[in-house]
């Protein structure tokens, strides 16, 4: 079938967005808001208001164009919490990898095969660190390639510090079970090596959703999370979860924000902006009814 939706004009836009039953009270605020956010993006959010098997889209509740800015405006601070929860995550994570295997097998333990459980995946993790290592402009590691030439990748200190959370998550999953391994959960309070790979590859793809600033209200993720049973501290009770969705990822990073930065308040901010959520829309972020009652969150 041939696509045949023609282009619009924002005045269309506004008309077409009326016609599907969407309470528009300011037209000129209406035109501001699609002159710098796109219908198209706009329309993940007027989604799971619509009926959406009838081919016009009309709205089945009640909503103005006002309830939609407000949800998108909750999405977006929502992103920024995380992302800046994110950082304190990945430069701890790259921090314990780092000092856990370099302090037992060296400077350059990274390149040594024998670390890991795949040959094959660890020449694609190197070759791809390689590569990030040439983009860097990291003036660390221009004085090493400048004065060193043996061996020719910087140490482990500076050829990770370069790499992304991606790849450094996957590589870390590469790595052969023993001490520095259960160091480095022990670190975040876990005991099992697994549950944290899990998380690490959890966390990496919500953070690149916040990167390319994309939807986290209402997504549903590929990756599953997985819910400790025997965390070192308390976690949240095991009523119903939705892996695919935010809340029990969010949980993990409150979990492990505990751990290596107790005092940010990242809880409490987290609990701030949800009493702020539009439309009463937690749940479709995976959130329990009863998600403030748990012990978890007080």
């Amino acid at each position: 079938m041939k696509y045949n939706k023609p282009s619009l004009t924002i005045s269309e836009q506004i008309s077409a967005l009326k016609d599907k039953g969407l309470i528009i009270n300011d037209h000129d605020f209406a035109a501001s808001c699609l002159s710098n956010i796109s219908y198209y993006r706009l329309r993940a959010y007027t989604y799971p208001f619509q009926d959406n098997n009838n081919q016009n889209h009309p709205f089945i509740d009640i909503i103005t164009f006002e309830d939609i800015i407000e949800l998108y405006k909750f999405d977006q601070l929502l992103r920024l919490l995380l992302f800046d929860a994110f950082e304190k995550i990945e430069i701890a994570f790259r921090t314990q990898v780092i000092y856990q295997w370099a302090i037992v097998h060296g400077s350059h333990w990274q390149i040594d095969p024998s670390l890991y459980r795949s040959s094959v995946i660890f020449a694609q993790h190197i070759f791809s660190l390689q590569g990030e290592i040439n983009r860097s402009n990291e003036t660390f590691i221009k004085h090493y390639t400048s004065k060193y030439t043996i061996p020719s990748e910087p140490p482990s200190w500076m050829s990770l510090e370069v790499s992304s959370m991606g790849l450094l998550s996957q590589l870390f999953q590469n790595l052969k079970k023993g001490k520095p391994k259960m160091n480095v959960t022990h670190h975040f309070g876990l005991n099992d090596v697994n549950l944290l790979e899990n998380w690490l590859h959890c966390f990496s793809n919500i953070r690149n959703v916040c990167a390319h600033h994309g939807r986290l209200w209402n997504r549903r993720f590929t990756t599953h999370i997985i819910i400790p049973t025997n965390p070192v501290f308390p976690f949240i009770e095991k009523s119903i979860i939705y892996p695919y969705k935010l809340y029990p990822s969010l949980c993990a990073m409150v979990y492990i924000i505990n751990i290596i930065s107790p005092g940010c308040g990242f809880k409490e901010k987290i609990k701030s902006l949800m009493n702020m959520c539009p439309l009463k829309q937690e749940h479709e972020m995976g959130f329990p009814y009863s998600w403030k009652q748990d012990k978890f969150w007080n």
